[in-house]
């Protein structure tokens, strides 16, 4: 494939991949569509910092501009000079990809921060806001994201925000989905790049 062609297909999916990774990222800080946990500050850590704004997000959708702009391009004039360009985005794109995808597996593996009844992990009785999967007593990290991800009968311990453990784990699941391709075609453009440095952009494409 010419490597202008392959960045016209590259660069619009990096476009729409990079949106909903916002999109997703700006969800997490609204549980059940409510803004009053946000202004609270009842919002768990790894939302707060929004790894799907400025890694999923931003730094992807520069690399993204610039590589659709680049395989849309008539002539091979400066394609060289703008593919080395599209290299060194698209290697930010992809640190800041993998930032979102790292951040994003912490956060599903922590668990939300919720209002919960500590009676229900066998302490003393009270509610407080924390992370009761996180904070469960007796168990390694690893077997405490098994027990909350895959027993759905334990995400009834979460008493507010409404649906607040189903609201994680489906949009940092989508978050990890949303990274893990971005990275693949970020490496896929530096590659596309990296060739295009080498001979140029095919002419007339």
């Amino acid at each position: 494939m010419c490597v202008g062609k392959c960045s016209r297909i590259v660069g619009p999916c990096l476009l729409v991949l990079g949106t909903l990774s916002m999109a997703a990222s700006i969800l997490l800080l609204f549980p059940a569509g409510k803004s009053k946990y946000l202004l609270e500050g009842h919002i768990s850590s790894q939302a707060k910092a929004v790894p799907g704004v400025w890694g999923g997000g931003v730094a992807v959708l520069l690399a993204a501009t610039h590589i659709t702009a680049l395989g849309w391009q008539c002539n091979g004039c400066g394609t060289r000079h703008n593919a080395f360009i599209s290299v060194v985005l698209s290697k930010l794109a992809l640190l800041g990809a993998a930032a979102c995808f790292v951040l994003s597996g912490v956060g599903l593996a922590n668990g939300p921060l919720c209002f919960y009844n500590t009676t229900e992990l066998g302490l003393r009785h009270r509610a407080l806001w924390g992370y009761p999967f996180l904070d469960a007593p007796d168990q390694e990290p690893h077997a405490r994201a098994d027990s909350y991800l895959y027993n759905q009968r334990t995400w009834s311990i979460c008493l507010e925000p409404e649906g607040i453990v189903s609201w994680h784990v489906v949009l940092f699941s989508l978050l990890l989905l949303l990274s893990l391709a971005e990275m693949l075609l970020a490496l896929l453009q530096i590659l596309n790049g990296c060739l295009g440095c080498l001979c140029g952009f095919c002419e007339g494409t």
